[in-house]
């Protein structure tokens, strides 16, 4: 059996995907800088990921989001790996919230 992955998104296909019910922005930055600057969506920073996830599990479908896309893919990688996850569709974005073309 193939292990669980992600996929890396644009901010483009992110902005579609995020009007879809039962889909949720993670964004795992720390919370200062969460409430400095955000996008939306749920904060729960990347050291809180696993013992946090389910508050996740009553989206199908999570876009995960942080500064440059460094944080967002250790998160992403790692609820990949949850077995509460596998049903859940993973989306990263490529590049973060920094990554956004003005």
């Amino acid at each position: 059996m193939n292990p669980k992955t992600y996929t890396d998104i644009s901010t483009e296909e992110m902005a579609s995907l995020v009007t879809q019910p039962e889909t949720v922005i993670v964004d795992v930055r720390d919370e200062w800088e969460f409430e400095e600057f955000n996008i939306g969506g749920v904060n729960i920073p990347l050291a809180d990921i696993r013992n946090k996830r389910q508050e996740l599990l009553a989206y199908d479908t999570l876009i995960v989001v942080c500064t440059n896309g460094v944080r967002s893919r250790v998160a992403a990688k790692d609820l990949c790996r949850q077995p509460d996850m596998q049903t859940k569709t993973i989306y990263h974005l490529h590049g973060g919230i920094l990554g956004a073309e003005d």
